[in-house]
């Protein structure tokens, strides 16, 4: 019988999940080390192993038009839990893939729990076990004992701020100046409309930019993920800002005033699978809780909202991923460590799985032969998000970044633009499905 290194895993998020089962499912045993329910974050509210924090969506579905759906397909490709998840507990949500965040993460925690190769410890750790192997994989919210261990290991963290949308009550919601509608009708009613008159967006605007905002602690430095900003620091850019961001209008007609496009609009998705919680879509703030009540509900039709969370802000930490780690997502300086998700560098849900997933495999490729061979080429979205993680900038100018098609090499071939993204995901689908087969050449128990 073969015998394994110990693997331990810190972190059962997403990444932490999903390298979890990677290497479950290669008969490769796991510790993986959660410290929730026990010790929480200021964004967790649960014990729930792959809990989602922020928006309960996993963004585009579509692998033909943006990056984000195409590290969708890949993944399904290549057995992702999480997208195994994501399919059993789709909500309607467009073209987006959108989940009932309970069923969603209990569910990957019945998965893990149930696993025979995997041993789920509740417990906070304050540095890696000594014996064996460890991966990092306990995200931008990383406990205090560790975070401190991890800055005397690799030195001073970087660090930016993530902030979470307020979710509001359906039957607290006024359907007479709200509607339901997708923009441009794709995906049929999957969200709710609140319209905004010039007069009514201009107060909006005037009551963010004077609304009471949570204070940053003596410690923390103001700094935020591009792809992430509060809606206050958002209007604080231009009046126009918003209008042409999360509060654009184009694409939908009010029906309460003759299928006229509002001046303004705020959308809200469903965010459980009965339906009776709607998240404000793109609505991070950093607003104090009294202001997100007050300035929220002055939008039409949320005058009466019940609001069952607000929004909030915690501090995120991410290493120097491009100096520190080689193309296995191992520290360079301690060949036993090896990190993933967003604590990487990587930004969003799908990206922190997705290389929570090539860490898996890296591990279970480690465990079975004794070396790693090549990682995912970059020409697919797995490969141009870690070449992302371990050749971009150094220091200073490396930063968290979502998947998006401006990471992959050019097309080697003339392509009209339009066709551009479509010829890029073709590209990406083949070069991954390569990659898999010859894997499977080396005989290593991969799919």
């Amino acid at each position: 019988m073969k015998t394994y290194p110990t693997i331990h895993i810190i972190g059962a998020g997403l990444a932490g999940s999903e390298a979890a089962w990677q290497l479950a499912q290669r008969q490769v045993p796991v510790r993986l080390y959660e410290m929730r329910p026990e010790q929480t974050t200021p964004a967790h509210r649960s014990g729930y192993c792959g809990e989602l924090v922020c928006s309960n969506s996993l963004r585009s579905d579509d692998a033909n038009r943006n990056a984000v759906g195409l590290l969708h397909q890949e993944m399904r490709l290549l057995d992702s839990l999480i997208m195994a998840a994501a399919t059993l507990h789709r909500l309607p949500a467009g073209g987006a893939l959108a989940v009932d965040r309970d069923g969603f993460a209990g569910w990957i925690t019945e998965q893990l729990s149930n696993h025979p190769c995997i041993t789920l410890v509740r417990t906070e750790l304050a540095h890696p076990p000594t014996d064996g192997i460890s991966l990092i994989a306990s995200g931008p919210l990383t406990s205090a004992p560790l975070a401190a261990w991890l800055a005397d290991l690799l030195g001073p963290q970087l660090a930016f701020f993530d902030a979470i949308a307020p979710i509001v009550a359906l039957d607290s919601i006024d359907f007479g100046k709200c509607w339901k509608q997708s923009r441009y009708d794709k995906g049929g009613d999957d969200y709710i409309n609140c319209p905004l008159d010039q007069a009514e967006y201009e107060a909006f605007i005037d009551a963010l930019l004077s609304g009471e905002q949570t204070p940053f602690k003596p410690f923390e430095k103001e700094e935020y993920f591009e792809g992430c900003l509060p809606i206050e620091v958002m209007a604080a850019r231009g009046r126009e800002t918003l209008r042409y961001g999360p509060m654009k209008p184009v694409g939908l007609s009010n029906p309460h005033q003759g299928g006229k496009m509002p001046y303004a609009v705020v959308q809200l998705r469903q965010d459980n699978r009965l339906g009776t919680l709607w998240n404000m879509v793109g609505f991070q703030t950093k607003l104090t809780w009294p202001a997100q009540q007050r300035i929220f509900r002055t939008i039409p039709g949320l005058e009466q909202a019940e609001f069952m969370r607000l929004g909030a802000i915690h501090r995120n930490l991410f290493i120097d991923s491009p100096r520190l780690l080689d193309d296995h997502l191992r520290l360079k300086s301690h060949p036993s460590l090896f990190f993933a998700g967003q604590i990487t560098g990587v930004e969003g849900y799908v990206e922190s799985a997705a290389c929570g997933l090539m860490a898996g495999l890296f591990l279970a490729e480690l465990a079975h032969s004794g070396q790693m061979t090549t990682p995912p080429p970059p020409t697919t979205a797995h490969g141009a998000l870690l070449n992302h993680i371990v050749s971009g900038s150094v220091g200073s100018n490396f930063q968290p970044m979502n998947v998006n098609f401006g990471l992959f090499p050019a097309l080697t071939q003339k392509t009209r633009k339009t066709d551009r993204k479509m010829a890029l995901s073709q590209r990406a689908l083949s070069d991954l499905q390569g990659w898999i087969e010859r894997k499977s050449l080396d005989k290593i128990p991969f799919v």
